[in-house]
């Protein structure tokens, strides 16, 4: 069945049941299994599974008679996953957003499981006779296959390394053949509720958001309540799964209705007749491929939790980043866009369900890099219509405070005209923030040493050799780029080549490097925390509370309103520590890359690893002496300072709010007339900034090739 007749489907639909039925037989299993999960269901949902296995149960035996007959084949191995999917919804933490009883959901997934094991006896039996492709072993292998495609050996990465894949690997390890759809659910469901990501998000520890295109319906069934996305992500996107540029010929299933690139592009010919000059536009639809599939995942938790939960953060383009006009029309544009898609999707999500429930309204926020001060007012006019913004490209306290304090104007404003405001974030990018100030400590230790070695060339490729990097120096002929070079490979920084390399010199930081490393590793967690206490704090909470409803002439319950939503966004980690040490109740959310993830989760697998001991860890104070060596340090210190410290505009701000002894915070940090010139800032977008022309490239190759005459 094409496209065009799927999308006819909720006008042929009667009931509940009926609805799942009909999305199942056309391949949307994932999209049917989602209809589910809707408060409207709530009481409802062991009756509608059953009449949906009574008219799935008649197909099923109507496809045994022709038993090799691919149409048949395909609606055993759609009906089998329907199930799967549902079950893996039930198990996870989206039912609990949504509400169902535990009764409920035991009666539920009893009559699956029977359903199930009746199923692949009847297809075995069948089989004896027939012969051919079981279509219950193959939709399990296809199960494990799509989480094994995170982070995967043939990917982006080209090493195995995420936790989902970890979780397939496990998963598979107890797989019975005899019975092989029991023994995946019965396994898949010990894998989601002894993860400590599901036991952090259900005791309510903290909330947490992927960095990655895929797995994503394993990271709802988590617990995982956002995803995060960049230009590196959404190239990185169409390198794990090729058929975003095509499409491929129809599979079992079709994760939702979301189009490729080329059927995207197909339908705007003015940008065909010369691609070259419509780059843009053309890497525009591009990322909308990449990414509405991941709206389209978390789409059932955003609607049931009012656009608090559920959120997808897209950056905007990172090469007019510092452009108010061009930044407001590019998000204007993919706004609108993301309405339309969703305003068809909503039909099939939410067929009838209430029609007070608006339909449409996009669960997505925009990056807006904090690289220049226009962010600030990027910030606060996205806010204002209702539209929710992440800061990225934000490493230190002055620059989130200055954006925070930009979304609680712009949410003010769009409260008082009535307009509903959604969950909101302030990334802190904690890993290359200390990327950043690592590599600068080595480059002026490695200079420091130079100064007493006579052979300098000979120096650096004797380290390099020791360090296992001399053929990547080898060739570089320049003493300031190997110096660089080196540079980036030393983390950590105490590596016993480089201590050697120090101690040889008389370098007197060779002694202290492990300290050194140590405190640098801290970094980021040092300016999380700082960021969390100014604002959310709960003695600093009430005070912003009063502050808000007082100057923007708010009630109570608005100030709430405007404050709830904003929560605070640790990314780009190294270590579980920057997890761990940094969680709270309300008004955090981690994101998480895979293969963070898996570290984290092994960190809790290790003896003596306790859970209850991490309740508002980021509440916990800051050793004051790590503060005072990070300072003090004689290569790094002013850097840190300017990082870890407010501006002088600040500091008035917060004594307007009558935060107590603002002053503490001090005034030597970054202001927004430098943030372009800060390190970490140069570094990360010069990064997104090439990952976006080279994607764009990528795009208007393809609709040459495709459309060009």
């Amino acid at each position: 069945m094409n496209m065009s007749q799927k999308l006819k489907i909720y006008e042929q639909s009667t009931d509940h049941s009926n609805h799942i039925v009909l999305l199942t037989l056309n391949g949307l299993t994932r999209l049917a299994a989602d209809h589910i999960l809707h408060k409207e269901m709530v009481g409802h949902l062991e009756e509608t599974i059953g009449n949906v296995i009574r008219a799935l149960n008649i197909e099923f035996q109507k496809s045994l008679i022709d038993f090799n007959k691919k149409e048949n084949f395909l609606i055993r191995a759609r009906a089998y996953d329907l199930l799967i999917q549902i079950a893996l919804n039930l198990y996870g933490l989206e039912s609990k957003i949504v509400g169902f009883s535990k009764k409920e959901k035991e009666r539920t997934l009893k009559i699956i499981e029977n359903t199930l094991k009746d199923w692949e006896y009847t297809e075995k039996e069948a089989s004896k006779k027939f012969g051919g492709t079981l279509a219950s072993k193959f939709v399990i292998e296809e199960n494990l296959s799509e989480m094994k495609k995170v982070m995967s050996p043939t990917g982006y990465f080209r090493a195995p390394g995420s936790m989902i894949s970890y979780m397939a690997e496990n998963i598979e390890k107890g797989l019975k053949e005899d019975s092989i759809l029991l023994s995946f659910l019965f396994e898949a469901k010990k894998q989601i509720e002894e993860n400590v990501y599901y036991k952090l998000s259900e005791k309510g520890f903290c909330k947490f958001g992927n960095d990655y295109a895929l797995g994503l319906r394993w990271m709802r069934h988590l617990g995982f309540v956002q995803v995060s996305t960049n230009p590196s992500l959404a190239a990185i996107a169409y390198l794990d799964d090729p058929s975003l540029w095509e499409g491929y010929e129809e599979k079992f299933y079709s994760e939702n209705l979301c189009k490729s690139f080329k059927k995207i592009i197909e339908g705007h010919p003015e940008l065909l007749e010369n691609p070259e000059k419509h780059g843009d536009e053309l890497a525009a639809y591009g990322t909308e491929v990449s990414i509405w599939p991941n709206l389209a995942i978390f789409r059932p938790i955003a609607i049931n939790s009012n656009m608090f939960l559920g959120m997808v953060s897209l950056q905007l383009n990172p090469t007019i980043a510092d452009s108010y006009e061009k930044s407001i029309e590019n998000a204007l544009k993919i706004y609108s866009d993301a309405q339309e898609f969703f305003k068809e999707y909503d039909k099939y999500l939410l067929w009838g369900y209430s029609q007070n429930i608006e339909r449409g309204r996009p669960n997505i926020v925009f990056k807006v890099a904090g690289s220049s001060p226009a962010a600030i007012n990027i910030t606060s006019h996205l806010e204002s219509l209702g539209i929710g913004t992440n800061n990225t490209v934000t490493f230190t306290v002055s620059q989130e405070v200055e954006l925070i304090l930009a979304k609680i104007e712009g949410r003010a404003k769009a409260i008082k005209k009535g307009i509903p405001l959604t969950t909101v974030y302030e990334t802190n990018m904690g890993g290359r923030f200390e990327d950043f100030i690592r590599e600068y400590k080595a480059e002026k230790l490695i200079r420091k040493a130079l100064e007493k070695v006579s052979d300098k060339e000979q120096a650096l490729n004797d380290l390099a050799e020791k360090l296992g990097i001399g053929k990547e120096i080898k060739n570089i002929k320049s003493i300031d780029e190997k110096i660089i070079k080196i540079s980036s490979h030393l983390r950590p920084l105490d590596m016993q080549p480089f201590i050697d390399f120090l101690s040889n010199a008389g370098i007197p930081d060779a002694k202290n490097l492990s300290q050194i490393e140590k405190d640098i590793s801290q970094a980021s967690i040092c300016i999380t925390k700082r960021v969390y206490e100014i604002f959310f704090h709960p003695k600093n909470r009430l005070k912003w509370l009063k502050y808000i409803q007082s100057k923007y002439g708010l009630t109570k319950e608005q100030a709430y309103e405007v404050l709830k939503g904003i929560h605070v966004l640790p990314a780009s980690k190294r270590k579980p520590a920057e997890t761990l040490e940094t969680l709270a109740n309300d008004y955090m959310v981690h994101t998480e890359f895979p293969n963070h993830q898996k570290n984290v989760l092994l960190e809790s697998m290790k003896p003596g690893f306790k859970m209850e001991k991490l309740k508002n860890s980021v509440l916990k104070p800051i050793d004051r002496r790590l503060i005072t060596r990070l300072l003090k340090d004689e290569d790094i210190g002013e850097i840190f300072r300017s990082s870890w410290e407010l501006t002088p505009n600040l500091i008035e701000k917060l004594k307007e709010a009558k935060i107590l002894n603002a002053e503490k915070y001090g005034t030597k940090g970054l202001p927004p007339e430098k943030w372009a010139d800060f390190g970490s800032t140069i570094r990360t977008m010069n990064e997104f900034s090439n990952s976006y022309e080279k994607f764009k490239k990528e795009c208007i190759e393809h609709a040459i090739k495709w459309f060009k005459k």
